[in-house]
């Protein structure tokens, strides 16, 4: 059987400028803001989207205007850019499952732990390039790589598309001014309606509200109707089923039912949801994480004897200087880099441990080796399986929750249970997942340079320095967010209880630091005024699995020997749900305390059972069962737009055309703006909240009684942006559209 010889698109033997200070600098910007947004919008959401199409666009149209530009350029910046969005995913997934378990999110624990990550996934995936992206290059797609490719061609060959992204980015942005909390505020963010009728209580506990972002409506559309459709079924699920049944079932009980603190009688469909749905939907995405992994077993023992095959030739050939399209970092910086960064681990557990963890050295040593033996497995893995199904619906957290699972029994059978190896664990998961997902897109973004005639070597260059750069903003994104979207609240009964002598499951964590804080503004009563005049005086409690109060922070004032204010931080609660760094702390808390609500986690597994008996993706529906339906409603929103879009696009024309165009098409490019948009006002307006509360001064906003704060504008609104998504979807790009 002939083989077709494969011809990139710029030949061998032709050099253009490629790896330049232009093209490192705006890869770098692009790096740190999309970095930035995917933190925003994957701590909301519980899902990313590719970043790298978007930057494709716009550096293609920002280089032109400096001068021409080489599509060898545009690949590098695009190849910087997209480490920021690899990263990201792989840091939100993870490391804020620290906060769940009592610790603070230091902001160079997460630098460190995103760099090692994030470069021993490139490190561990290099020797690997030549069979995957190569040698199988008819079998491995690559599909977002290959789109990728297509732009920079279209690009190269005069056409531009950035007009739809800066389209959607400006109105986006206008729309997300208005709407967000944090900034004007003129109408509802979330219109939210509570059925309750009368003495029947007719479906009581359930709730029906959505989210109206820019960025939610651009996720759903990038996504599709499929998809979207199934999250939402999981929120209808919760929200609309599992959550009324609760109140149905539980409304007479006059004592709190496990492992809720209050009567359910008592609780709104926040607490209720944050109670009893999360822990069964942790369950559910457990499940199919796994399932997902399991299914994939032959693509895994694939992967891993095909890697080790590769790695084991002595071909003559290869010792020889390869072709420009051929050269890789070469070995020696592969495997002496890859020994440094694991050597740099342990170094960094051994001397700047999570603070109040004591953890031996021999645990620490322990955690380097297992980085490197799931780092690999899962580096191996990602980087085929995306070559089949996508970055977008790679396994990664699926592989974490294994790496975590099997981490923890280990630690379990060595007798290592105190909350510190809970943080060593999920450390371990976070370096693994960061490195998976950074191998994932490594791979897309070597296809795509490997169709267009790049140089491999000044590729993994410039992804290495993209994760360097761009892992500054992720941090300082991820405590932005928990700061910027914390609340305290008054308890409605204080509780009493003696240092001394603490609940199971409650832990003291020093006092409380901070200078200043604010309550919420249904509580700013005299007596709450007074609590925070004394901020200074309290100590800070953490719950774990108690039976006697909710998981999270608390304030006690050791004056009153009573606990007085109820910390929520940003991250966690309704708006930043987090729900893979959730499901990360469930299972290491379980596992290590031997203490998990089972009775729902097995609820949310024989959930997925059923699901996948029919037929559908088990863990798409999952997600949704965890996530508000605030979250998910305005998610399918956008898909049934991407419906009716290529609807009416399929008419009269072949069905094949119209999947082809599907990666960059208007609306895609549009709905990429609408994202970028929303993520970045509402860091404007995170920002805007933490100097507020910084300098005590109010920034003026509208009042809750102007005559458009009604639910009903709000939904209006939301209509007349999906409105905007469907007609410059459907409006046709000219070639020099600019």
């Amino acid at each position: 059987m002939a083989t077709t010889i494969f011809k990139p698109f710029i030949p061998a033997t032709e050099t253009r400028p490629e790896l330049t200070a232009r093209a490192l600098i705006l890869g770098s910007i692009f790096g740190v803001l999309f970095g930035a947004v995917t933190v925003y919008v994957g701590l909301r959401a519980g899902l990313t989207v590719a970043a790298s199409i978007p930057i494709s666009v716009l550096s293609i149209s920002i280089l032109r205007a400096f001068g021409r530009s080489s599509i060898l350029e545009n690949n590098i910046v695009q190849s910087t850019g997209n480490a920021g969005q690899s990263i990201a995913s792989g840091v939100i997934f993870t490391l804020p499952a620290l906060i769940f378990l009592g610790f603070d999110l230091e902001s160079a624990r997460i630098f460190a732990l995103a760099l090692l990550g994030g470069w021993l996934g490139v490190l561990f995936m290099i020797p690997l390039r030549r069979q995957l992206i190569v040698e199988e290059h008819e079998n491995l797609a690559y599909p977002e790589g290959t789109a990728c490719a297509d732009v920079l061609m279209a690009g190269e060959r005069g056409g531009s598309f950035a007009s739809r992204v800066f389209l959607g980015l400006g109105l986006g942005g206008l729309y997300t001014m208005f709407q967000n909390d944090n900034l004007f505020r003129l109408w509802p963010s979330q219109p939210n309606y509570e059925p309750n009728y009368g003495e029947q209580h007719l479906m009581k506990g359930s709730a029906i509200r959505a989210d109206c972002t820019s960025e939610y409506l651009g996720v759903g559309y990038i996504i599709g109707l499929r998809v979207s459709a199934i999250m939402l079924a999981g929120g209808v699920f919760s929200w609309l089923v599992l959550m009324p049944a609760i109140y149905f079932f539980g409304s007479h009980l006059a004592t709190p039912l496990y492992p809720g603190t209050v009567p359910i009688k008592d609780m709104s469909p926040s607490d209720m949801w944050s109670t009893y749905v999360r822990p069964m939907g942790a369950g559910a995405v457990a499940a199919a994480g796994l399932i997902t992994v399991l299914r994939t077993a032959p693509t895994i023992f694939g992967a891993l004897t095909q890697g080790l095959r590769n790695i084991g030739k002595k071909n003559a050939a290869r010792r020889e200087q390869p072709s420009r399209v051929e050269h890789d970092l070469p070995p020696v910086v592969v495997l002496g880099g890859s020994v440094l960064l694991v050597v740099l681990m342990f170094l960094f557990l051994e001397f700047k441990p999570v603070p109040g963890a004591q953890v031996t050295a021999l645990a620490n040593l322990m955690a380097a080796v297992l980085v490197v033996v799931f780092g690999f497995l899962f580096v191996t893995v990602s980087s085929r399986i995306v070559g089949i199904v996508g970055s977008s619906a790679s396994p990664v957290s699926g592989m974490t929750i294994a790496t975590l699972m099997a981490t923890a029994a280990i630690f379990l059978v060595k007798g290592w249970t105190a909350p510190a190896f809970g943080a060593l664990a999920i450390t371990i998961g976070g370096v693994v997942c960061i490195a998976a997902s950074n191998a994932g897109d490594t791979s897309q973004d070597l296809k795509t340079g490997y169709l267009i005639g790049a140089t491999p070597w000044k590729q993994q260059l410039a992804i290495m320095v993209g994760v360097i750069v761009s892992i500054f903003s992720v941090g300082a994104t991820l405590n932005a967010m928990n700061k910027g979207l914390e609340e305290f609240l008054r308890m409605p009964a204080p509780m009493t209880l003696e240092l001394d002598h603490l609940p199971d499951g409650v832990q003291s964590k020093g006092f409380f630091k901070r200078d200043h804080f604010e309550l919420s503004s249904s509580d700013q009563d005299n007596a709450a005024k007074q609590v925070m005049a004394d901020a200074h005086k309290y100590v800070v409690l953490n719950a774990i699995g108690s039976s006697v109060l909710a998981d999270g922070k608390y304030l006690y004032n050791p004056a009153t020997h009573a606990i007085e204010i109820q910390w929520n931080q940003g991250i966690g609660s309704e708006k930043a749900a987090a729900p893979q760094g959730r499901l990360m702390a469930t299972v290491i808390n379980g596992i290590l305390s031997r203490k998990l609500p089972w009775a729902l986690v097995l609820l949310g597994v024989a959930l997925v059972i059923a699901v996948e008996l029919l037929g559908i993706r088990s863990l798409t529906l999952a997600v949704g069962a965890y996530l508000s339906i605030a979250t998910t409603l305005a998610i399918f929103v956008g898909g049934a737009v991407r419906w009716m879009v290529d609807r009416m696009a399929a008419k009269g024309r072949d069905p094949d055309e119209v999947a082809e165009e599907s990666e960059i098409s208007p609306g895609n490019l549009y709905a990429s703006g609408l994202i970028a948009a929303g993520g970045i006002v509402g860091l404007i307006g995170v920002c805007i909240k933490l100097y507020e509360a910084a300098t005590e001064k109010n920034l003026p906003r509208f009042s809750d009684h102007n005559p458009l704060y009604h639910d009903w504008v709000s939904v209006v609104m939301f209509a007349l942006l999906a409105y905007s998504l469907y007609y410059f979807a459907r409006k046709p790009m000219k070639k020099d559209e600019a």
